[in-house]
């Protein structure tokens, strides 16, 4: 009986303690999540904010005008 009792408890004590960890865990997710979300918004002068997002788009829209010039003039006879 006395070693049963001693399990349960064990087994409450433990579930306890991985609630508690998780908590905390879960806390410092959010946590970061948040400070990402600052960083990204441009509020946090220490982290520089993300460029802006069709800045990527506009470079390889370059490239690939680029791409079709020099096709186009592959195909016309023009050496580059």
């Amino acid at each position: 009986m006395t070693e049963t009792v001693s399990i349960i408890t064990l087994a409450i004590a433990s579930l306890a303690g991985l609630a508690m960890v998780t908590t905390a865990a879960l806390a410092g997710w959010r946590g970061w999540l948040d400070l990402q979300r600052t960083a990204l918004a441009g509020g946090h002068p220490e982290i520089p904010a993300a460029a802006p997002a069709n800045t990527g788009a506009r470079i390889e829209l370059a490239d690939l005008r680029e791409r079709v010039r020099k096709l186009e003039a592959i195909a016309a006879g023009i050496d580059l």
